[in-house]
């Protein structure tokens, strides 16, 4: 990485909107991810799907949807806004800033508010997919749909934990409201017929 932009990057990571905005994609994200997962393990496990490959497979493609549209639609908003931003300051300052500091700074701005978007439900997906990975040798189907919804519940929690203790919230009170919204969705799709 050449060295200017280099500094740009620690500089953005130095900035605290930068990282406000990326801190609330990446939790918000991972937030839609986890629960997503959890509605698939449950669902996977209550259908009868005999093998945690399948419910690997279906998780994947969970994942890879869920952290592209996250991505994507992220860099196409912050894209969006940073541009009506420029041409704001364009106006006021009756001068092209294309290419400046300013101009590279909203790029890469953009970059890392994109990447933490993508990387939330990603986490949220690939951490509880995990059980499934030893069904079979080690776990039955039912144990690793209910470890996973464990670690579900448990990376929900974090993220609250997270949100709690920047907030200067009792960290453990974010963490409980945050997990439950895993045990909530798990419930649900127990109670749904089928």
């Amino acid at each position: 990485m050449p060295q200017s932009r280099r500094r740009i990057l620690v500089d953005l990571l130095r900035d605290e909107d930068v990282r406000s905005i990326a801190r609330r994609y990446f939790v918000s994200n991972g937030f839609d991810g986890t629960l997503t997962c959890v509605g698939v393990v449950v669902g996977a496990v209550l259908s009868g799907v005999s093998d945690g490959s399948t419910v690997i497979t279906v998780g994947l493609g969970a994942a890879v949807g869920l952290g592209t549209s996250a991505l994507w639609s992220v860099w196409e908003i912050e894209r969006a806004e940073t541009k009506a931003e420029i041409l704001r300051l364009e106006q006021a300052m009756l001068t092209d800033l294309d290419d400046t500091r300013i101009e590279r700074s909203q790029r890469g701005a953009r970059v890392v508010h994109a990447l933490a978007s993508g990387l939330g439900p990603t986490i949220g997906v690939l951490v509880p997919l995990s059980p499934f990975l030893v069904e079979g040798s080690y776990l039955t189907m039912t144990q690793a749909g209910a470890v996973s919804v464990a670690l579900g519940v448990g990376v929900l929690s974090v993220f609250g934990a997270y949100m709690g203790s920047i907030s200067g919230q009792r960290w453990y009170v974010s963490a409980a409201r945050m997990g439950l919204a895993g045990l909530v969705v798990a419930a649900i799709n127990v109670l749904l017929p089928g």
